[in-house]
C-alpha cells in the first residue's frame, strides 16, 4: 500500500520487518533510534562538586529514553554520582512536574566511565514528544580531570555550583549559572515505533554556526522539523572547526566516523557535508585526490554497515579572511567530485543553492550572517531543504560487491514510517544491483 505526503510516495513499511506484528502473542519489542546527539569536541575544566543541567532538543518521540554520557576525551576515570532526565518546563532549568527520573547504569545510580569510552543509562521510563526539550542532569563529586564536552552548544544550560542532592530537583532554583557548553551529555534514544534516523556528519556549517542561538535552526535541526510526520531521527555530528582528513577540533572525521554516526542507534542514513576546514585550514589540504579516497573510505564503511550516504557540496566562502583563489579552486575540484565521481548514493548541492549567482563565490547575502562562510537561520533552511531533496530522490546503488537494494536501505523508501500494527501493505521488490564496479580505495 502506498501513502502520497505531499507528493511524496511512501512504501509502508519501510524496510524496518522487526517493526511489524509478528503473529504470536507478544509483539516484538520496540526499537530504539536516536532522537539527539552532539560529538564530543574537546575537553574543558571538570566541575567538581557541581551539577550540570544541559538542555539538548529532540526530534522525534517515544515511551522510553535512555543517555549516553561521554568521557571520551577524558584522561581520567570519570565517576558520575547522579543523572536525571526530565522534560523541560517552558524555559530557564525547571523540570515538568512528575517528569524528573533517575537514570541508572545496570540498576546503580552511581558509575565510573574509563577514559575513552562511553556510559549508556538502562531505559528510562518517561514518554516523550517529538521536538521535546529535555533536561540531562549530570552530577560529578569530585574532579575527574578533563570533562568531555561540546563547546558550540548554541544553547543554554544551567549549572548549580553546590549540586550534591540538586540533580533531582524538579524546580531550577540552585541552576543559578549559565553555561553554552553540553558537559558529558552525548546522546539520547528514544524507544518507539520510528522509520530509523539520519546522522548529519560534519564542521561548524552543520554544529549550526551563524544561526539563532536556543531556538534550534541549526539546518540538521530545521530537516528534522521536515521530516517529522515521517517519525525520522536526525542526530546532529557535526564539529566546528572539525577536518575531513586530519585532527583538528575533535578527532578527524575518518576517525570518528564510527563513534558519532555508523554507531548510533537505528542510523540509515550518513550526510557527509565537511571539507571546507581542509581547504582553508592549517597547514591545507589542496590535492583533490585526498579528499575522494576520504569520501570514498566514508561511504565503504557506511555502506558495509547498510547505511545509503549523501554528499553534500561545499559551499562558497569568498569574504572570509582564509579565502583564496587558489582555495577557491580547491573547493570547485572537490566539489566536481561529489557531484560526478559516483561515490555517494545522492548528492545534495548545497553549493548550487547558496552562492550568489552574480558571485558564485559568495554566499547569496540573504543567507550570510555577516562572516561570509556559515549560514543565518535562512540559510540553514535552505541547506535543509536541499538535503530533503537528495533523501527524496531515487539513489544510484553503491557499486560494492554483495551489497543489494535488500541490504542497504533505499531514499526515500527508508524514511518512512512504518506501517501501524494490523495495517495491509504491499511488498517492496528489490530492484537488481547495480554490477560492481573496480574496487575503491579506502586510504587516504
Amino acid at each position: 500500500m502506498a501513502k502520497v505526503v505531499r507528493g511524496l510516495t511512501v512504501l509502508l513499511p519501510a524496510l524496518l520487518p522487526a517493526l511489524t506484528v509478528p503473529a504470536v502473542a507478544e509483539p516484538a519489542p520496540l526499537p530504539w533510534t536516536g532522537s539527539w546527539e552532539t560529538a564530543p569536541s574537546g575537553t574543558t575544566a571538570a566541575l567538581p562538586g557541581a551539577a550540570v543541567r544541559n538542555v539538548v532538543h529532540l526530534s522525534i518521540g517515544g515511551v522510553a529514553v535512555r543517555v549516553r554520557l561521554s568521557n571520551r576525551l577524558g584522561t581520567r576515570p570519570l565517576r558520575l554520582g547522579a543523572v536525571t532526565v526530565a522534560l523541560r518546563r517552558k524555559a530557564g532549568p525547571d523540570a515538568v512536574p512528575g517528569t524528573l527520573h533517575t537514570a541508572t547504569f545496570h540498576g546503580t545510580r552511581e558509575v565510573t566511565v574509563p577514559p575513552g569510552e562511553d556510559a549508556v543509562t538502562d531505559p528510562v521510563p518517561l514518554p516523550v514528544p517529538p521536538a521535546a526539550d529535555l533536561l540531562v542532569t549530570v552530577y560529578t563529586p569530585g574532579d575527574s580531570g578533563p570533562a568531555t564536552n561540546h563547546r558550540t552548544a548554541l544553547q543554554t544550560s544551567y549549572v548549580a555550583r553546590a549540586g550534591a542532592g540538586r540533580a533531582a530537583d524538579e524546580d531550577g532554583g540552585a541552576y543559578k549559572t549559565t553555561t553554552s557548553q553540553w558537559y558529558y551529555v552525548a546522546g539520547v534514544d528514544v524507544r518507539g515505533i520510528a522509520g530509523g534516523g539520519i546522522a548529519a556528519f560534519g564542521d561548524s556549517l552543520t554544529d549550526g554556526n551563524g544561526s539563532t542561538s536556543g531556538a534550534n535552526r541549526r539546518w540538521p535541526d530545521q530537516l528534522a522539523r521536515r521530516l517529522r510526520e515521517y517519525r525520522i531521527g536526525v542526530l546532529n555530528a557535526g564539529i566546528s572547526g572539525n577536518r575531513l582528513l586530519r585532527d583538528g577540533t575533535g578527532p578527524s572525521a575518518l576517525a570518528r566516523l564510527d563513534a558519532d554516526a555508523l554507531d548510533r542507534a537505528g542510523v540509515r542514513v550518513l550526510v557527509v557535508f565537511e571539507g571546507i576546514n581542509d581547504i582553508k585550514g592549517t597547514p591545507e589540504a589542496s590535492d583533490p585526490a585526498a579528499y575522494a579516497a576520504a569520501y570514498r573510505a566514508l561511504v565503504a564503511r557506511a555502506h558495509a554497515r547498510g547505511i545509503r550516504v549523501v554528499g553534500v557540496t561545499l559551499t562558497p566562502f569568498a569574504g572570509y579572511p582564509a579565502w583564496t583563489a587558489a582555495r577557491e579552486a580547491v573547493r570547485l575540484r572537490v566539489n566536481a567530485f561529489i557531484r560526478t565521481g559516483g561515490a555517494f548514493d545522492a548528492v545534495a548541492d548545497a553549493d548550487a543553492v547558496v552562492r550568489d549567482p552574480a558571485e558564485p563565490a559568495r554566499i547569496l547575502p540573504a543567507y550570510d550572517p555577516g562572516d561570509h562562510l556559515h549560514f543565518n537561520d535562512t540559510g540553514m533552511a535552505a541547506v535543509a531543504d536541499t538535503v530533503r531533496r537528495a533523501l527524496t530522490r531515487r539513489p544510484v546503488r553503491p557499486a560494492l560487491p554483495g551489497l543489494t537494494q535488500a541490504t542497504v536501505p533505499a531514499i526515500p523508501t527508508a524514511l518512512t514510517v512504518p506501517a501501524a500494527p494490523g495495517a495491509r501493505t504491499a511488498p517492496v521488490t528489490p530492484a537488481p544491483p547495480r554490477p560492481a564496479g573496480p574496487p575503491r580505495s579506502a586510504g587516504r
